[in-house]
Formats: C-alpha cells, sequence, structure tokens
C-alpha cells in the first residue's frame, strides 16, 4: 500500500452510491489504504463494504457524527497525508500522487484541493473559476493559488496539521464546515493552496435534501463569523446575509438556531489575527460574485 496517504469516505445511508465511488477508489494506481467512516447507516452499508470491499477498513458508527466522522478516520491514519472523499467524489488516476508531491515539497502547506470535474458530462464545477482566480498573494514556490478555505471531499490534508488544529468542529455538522478549519490552519501559519493539475471527480447525490444543507450552511456561516471576525466585520457580514438570503422558512430557522448557539460562539470565540482577517476581506469580493 501507498506509504504516503489514506483516502477516507464518509456516507450515510447511501449503500448503492458508495459502491460506485469505492470501485473507481479501489482501481486506482496509487493503491491506497482506504477507510470508510459509515455515519450510522441504517441501509446495510457497512455489510455491503466488508463484502465487497474487505480491504477496505471500516469504522461503523452509533450515531451520525457529520463532518466529525472524518476526524475519527484522520485521528487513526497512520500515512503523513489524508485524501478526503465524500460520498459522491472520487478522485482521477494520478491525481493523489500530484496532491502528494505538492505536500512534500511544500512543508507549510496545509492542504491542496483539487480541479473538480462534474459529472456526467465532465465540465469544471462552477467553483473552479473562484479558485483559480484568488485575490491572495501567493509565493513562486508554491503549487497553485493560495486559497483561504477548502473543499473538504475534494481535499488532501497534511494529518499532522489537520490534528494539531482539532479537525472539523462537530458542532458545524456539515455545510461550509471547512471555513472554521481554514482559518484556524492558516492562523496557526499554515498555507492552503489550489492544484489544477489534479482533477477529482464529482457526481451530486440524489439523496442531498437542498432545503437541509441551505439551512445548515447559513447557520455555520454565521457562527463561522462569530466564532472567528472581529466584531465590526461579524456585524457587517450578519448584515450582509440577512439581507441575501433567501426569504424563506429555511433561512428564518437558520438565523433562529445560529443565535440559539450564541452562548457557546461567545465561550469559543476566538478572533483571528489580523492578517488572516486582511486575507478574508481579500475574498469577500470574489465570494459575492461567484456562481458557486
Amino acid at each position: 500500500m501507498n506509504p504516503r496517504m489514506t483516502v477516507v469516505v464518509i456516507t450515510h445511508d447511501r449503500r448503492d452510491e458508495v459502491r460506485r465511488i469505492l470501485g473507481k477508489l479501489a482501481a486506482l494506481p496509487e493503491r491506497i489504504e482506504l477507510t470508510v467512516v459509515d455515519n450510522a447507516s441504517r441501509d446495510g452499508t457497512a455489510q455491503m463494504i466488508r463484502r465487497e470491499f474487505p480491504s477496505a477498513d471500516v469504522v461503523r458508527l452509533s450515531r451520525e457524527l457529520g463532518a466529525g466522522a472524518r476526524n475519527l478516520a484522520v485521528r487513526v491514519a497512520m500515512t503523513p497525508y489524508v485524501a478526503i472523499c465524500d460520498g459522491d467524489t472520487w478522485w482521477a488516476p494520478g491525481a493523489l500522487e500530484k496532491c502528494a508531491d505538492a505536500l512534500d515539497a511544500n512543508p507549510d502547506v496545509a492542504v491542496v484541493t483539487a480541479r473538480i470535474v462534474v459529472e456526467p458530462g465532465g465540465r469544471a464545477d462552477p467553483i473552479v473559476a473562484e479558485l483559480e482566480s484568488s485575490p491572495l498573494p501567493g509565493r513562486p514556490d508554491l503549487p497553485g493559488p493560495v486559497l483561504m478555505s477548502f473543499l473538504a471531499g475534494a481535499s488532501m490534508v497534511r494529518v499532522r496539521a489537520f490534528r494539531a488544529c482539532g479537525g472539523f468542529s462537530p458542532r458545524l455538522w456539515l455545510g461550509g464546515e471547512e471555513e472554521l478549519l481554514a482559518a484556524d490552519l492558516i492562523s496557526a501559519g499554515h498555507v492552503l493552496c489550489y492544484l489544477p493539475d489534479a482533477v477529482v471527480h464529482h457526481q451530486p447525490s440524489s439523496a442531498r435534501d437542498p432545503r437541509q444543507r441551505s439551512f445548515l450552511s447559513t447557520r455555520n456561516a454565521l457562527w463561522f463569523t462569530w466564532l472567528r471576525r472581529p466584531l465590526p466585520a461579524a456585524a457587517g457580514r450578519t448584515w450582509e446575509l440577512a439581507r441575501t438570503v433567501p426569504r424563506d422558512a429555511t433561512s428564518v430557522r437558520a438565523f433562529g438556531a445560529a443565535l440559539a448557539g450564541l452562548p457557546w460562539v461567545l465561550r469559543a470565540r476566538r478572533p483571528v489575527p489580523p492578517h488572516v482577517e486582511s486575507m478574508i476581506r481579500l475574498t469577500e469580493a470574489s465570494r459575492r460574485a461567484s456562481r458557486a
């Protein structure tokens, strides 16, 4: 098995979809260590994996942990790097080696994010244009543009940095959960990069609940804002969200949930250093203009 990397897949009640993903990952030339965290599925996912993919390590959870399930897999990883897959993404042949090479060559880089291709059809995900045109200043020795955040299902992380910063917050569950970890990594002196030569395929799951995703994304954006940004910026971003989110029950519920979590947020609040806040501000205009 490849000594540099483990691939981690988290899944919940998507047995047939994860079967397809694992088949593609098992066929990769990199001969990877593969860990699947079954997030309390009730459809026989874990049993299917043990039967059809016996070389994969299966961690079956008794309760669903959202993005926190990835932390468990990274905690036990024996390799220096972990590539993350969701239940509807898979790495192209050779992409994992390119990411590991980039991390080997750049010790201060904690995360590399691959170019995302949407299937079926093979078109570039709308987020690719945003990644390619990152406004953050870079360095000629880096493998690609510097990023302020990343997409977990299309990224490889440096295990040591991930663990030191605590991984994904279990409070945020799923939906923009990367933003908080990214800010903590950058505050700790690490760099996040886009690697256009590496490719991840994404075939969006038919099991997604768009209202729940919208709820979590809005709530988590508010929580991140008040956890890490200085007060004037946090107030401004909250007002921006209030003006721009859809006027519907999902948004009302998200703002209510964010408010209900305020006691925890205030206890855990730790504003980022000024240079990191400057980076966040640099990315705000591109975020507003993004089609993603």
